[in-house]
């Protein structure tokens, strides 16, 4: 055990060790490089050093290449000679083959263990970014998550959220005063992101048993950290759903884990790689909480390293964050390329021998210009670092190894079947039953009635008198009606009523007019 991590010679041919202190871990780091440069095998080096200094490490697999940290590397492999050679070049005497206790997971639970959370602990925010909703859309989604709290609906799997939009829209009127405009429209869009996540295999995210967070922890009975290493080469198909995981992870961590100040090294150290595609598109509130988390989160023991193309696709904000770099080859075809690896050469304290900026362009495969966090986190001065051999095997492992490796592992069979416990669907489905039952109790009851009270009780009859219902006297109007009237007191009637109207005053002046005329 050490207190750094030994990642390559710099200086004058290479001959001045670099390394990366375990005391400034947890102040994050940036890996950027054009693609072909060598940022994979800087991060296998570096989950191996942490592994062999007793830190659990956690990493997406992109491409399948770093599941090779399961196994060891081989003197008859194609590259052993330059990697002997190499070591001997930076003075890694130490350098040997050897494995590395490795955890594989799978969202899709085909090439590792299967890892999930429950739509609840996901929340309203990070399912947005997810789903890709407008505002409005995740107002309605918030009012969603409020509405199962308030009336004890677990969220937990995918058809839980299903069943509850259908039941806020089935009850929207009720709601809008109280929460606002609950549009049918947005409830419907949300509805077909759903169905299209769930197409994309998303759905086997959501549900139980939930990941444990000290899975993610462990060590080996010998003191080694375990390498995470999360199969993620089907999963990037869904660019948004792997970014919008790998946050909610990190915001688990930084949620659950307990403050430990400054520890000697870090309790779990975070590999983002393919970072942009947790910044584009991202609201401003998401890209906010990326960065609370990053500022913070290191205080409960968790180094982050972003590992991207540019370091532009990183927002200034957090790249202020990022203290341990690496920087393999940029490319500078375009003017946006010229004046991104500028910008990236100015974040490096300068060393007089050689310009910053060309380092960064003529860097080989294999080669970075790295920059450490050195005594009391101050930046260090800036080296063309020739990156260390990996003692793992260099590419993917073979699927009956990897099989191999998940059946030896500590958490195998934990997370393998499904719990399917009673939740916000079968809640809501439950009581639509019950309903159900009621009404048609309801009507059953109804053909033991009169005709016409059956009529009353469904509704079809509007008017007329009831008796028993009042001790209140009848109108006359009504008695009169009850009445059987002949014909010829019916016309009386009406002759009475037209006489006592308009039309039999103004017959009336006029005989009377007449009469005092002709006398």
């Amino acid at each position: 055990m050490t207190d750094e991590i030994f990642i390559g010679g710099g200086g004058e041919e290479y001959a001045l060790p670099q390394g990366l202190k375990l005391k400034y871990a947890n102040r994050h780091g940036l890996i950027a490089g054009a693609t072909g440069t060598g940022k994979t095998v800087t991060l296998q080096i570096l989950a191996e050093g942490f592994a062999a200094e007793g830190v659990p490490v956690f990493l997406s697999d992109v491409k399948g290449d770093l599941s090779g940290l399961a196994a060891s590397g081989r003197a008859d492999f194609k590259l052993h000679e330059a990697f002997t050679s190499r070591a001997a070049k930076i003075g890694f005497d130490t350098y040997s083959y050897r494995k590395f206790p490795v955890t594989f997971w799978d969202l899709f639970g085909e090439q590792g263990h299967p890892v999930r959370t429950t739509v609840a602990e996901m929340g309203p925010l990070l399912l947005s970014r997810m789903l890709q909703l407008t505002e409005a859309q995740e107002g309605v989604l918030n009012i969603a998550f409020r509405m199962a709290d308030e009336e004890g609906l677990p969220l937990l799997d995918l058809k839980d959220l299903q069943a509850l939009l259908v039941w806020l829209g089935e009850n929207s009127g009720n709601l809008t005063l109280r929460y606002g405009t609950i549009s049918s429209q947005s409830i419907g869009v949300i509805q077909r992101r759903l169905l299209v996540l769930e197409n994309q295999g998303g759905a086997k995210l959501f549900g139980e048993p939930a990941l444990a967070l000290s899975d993610l922890m462990l060590q080996t009975e010998t003191g080694e950290g375990r390498i995470n290493i999360l199969a993620a080469d089907k999963l990037m198909g869904a660019p948004t759903l792997y970014a919008t995981f790998l946050l909610w992870l990190l915001s688990e961590l930084f949620e659950e884990l307990p403050e430990v100040g400054d520890p000697d090294k870090p309790k779990l150290v975070f590999f983002f790689d393919e970072a942009h595609l947790l910044f584009d598109g991202a609201s401003k509130a998401l890209i906010d909480k990326v960065e609370q988390v990053a500022r913070l989160i290191r205080s409960k023991g968790v180094g982050v390293f972003f590992i991207t193309q540019n370091p532009d696709d990183v927002p200034e904000d957090i790249l202020g964050q990022l203290g341990n770099r690496v920087q393999h080859a940029l490319r500078a075809f375009t003017a946006r390329d010229r004046k991104a690896l500028r910008m990236a050469a100015e974040t490096y304290r300068e060393n007089p021998r050689f310009s910053t900026e060309e380092a960064i362009r003529e860097v080989g495969v294999g080669e970075a210009v790295t920059s450490m966090l050195e005594k009391k986190g101050v930046p260090g001065i800036v080296e063309r670092t020739l990156i260390r051999p990996p003692s793992s095997q260099l590419g993917p492992l073979d699927s009956d190894a990897r099989r191999a490796v998940i059946a030896e592992s500590p958490v195998a069979g934990k997370y393998e079947t499904v719990l399917d416990r009673s939740s916000a669907y079968e809640i809501l489905a439950k009581r639509a039953d019950e309903a159900a039952l009621a009404a048609e109790k309801d009507e059953e009851g109804l053909d033991d009635l009169a005709p016409m009270e059956r009529e009353y009780k469904t509704a079809r009859r509007y008017s007329g008198g009831r008796v028993g219902r009042s001790s209140a006297k009848a109108p006359k109007t009504v008695q009169s009606r009850s009445r059987k009237v002949s014909l010829t007191d019916a016309l009386t009637n009406a002759v009475i009523k037209e006489m006592n109207g308009t039309t039999g005053r103004r017959l009336v002046r006029g005989i009377l007019g007449g009469l005092f005329k002709g006398r």
